[in-house]
């Protein structure tokens, strides 16, 4: 099973369900957590065990983003803002594609906020897990609606 397809599955059991008293109040804990507070609660250790993930700072990271999401779509973030008639700026999603450090989760929020918060899920949880040059090159992509290409290591071995 791939890492999206586990955050998927624990999106679904403990936030997806927004009709749920916990789905709502895990929800908005963690949404208003610090990273510490985040990793007080038990679920979010659940979701780490099915990850196999021990880095306490990435796992915050994800789980407070997570939170930010209302509905699950096929549509990845980045497509959700950009295409045609963008929700997300060109100039601020530039901003999103430089932002780092503390400035980063901000950035993420508002953008899941423009995208309605509705994205795909599985697809947010494996791109914020492994955040770097390679996941930003896609977004970059799929912000103008344009398939990816292969890599070029890719394109050397052919």
């Amino acid at each position: 099973m791939s890492d999206g397809s586990i955050i998927l599955g624990w999106w679904a059991r403990e936030l997806g369900d927004r009709r749920s008293a916990a789905a709502r109040g895990l929800a908005a804990r963690l949404r208003r957590a610090g990273p510490v507070d985040a990793l007080a609660e038990r679920a979010v250790h659940d979701l780490a065990r099915s990850l196999n993930l021990r880095d306490g700072e990435r796992l915050a990271f994800l789980v407070r983003l997570l939170a930010e999401v209302r509905e699950h779509e096929a549509r990845p973030l980045a497509r959700a803002l950009g295409g045609a008639e963008p929700l997300m700026s060109e100039l601020r999603f530039q901003r999103l594609m430089r932002a780092e450090g503390d400035e980063l989760p901000g950035a993420l929020r508002r953008a899941i906020t423009l995208a309605d918060r509705r994205c795909n899920v599985a697809r947010l949880g494996g791109d914020l897990l492994y955040w770097g040059e390679e996941v930003r090159r896609r977004w970059c992509f799929d912000y103008y609606g344009v398939e990816a290409p292969q890599t070029v290591s890719e394109e050397i071995s052919e």
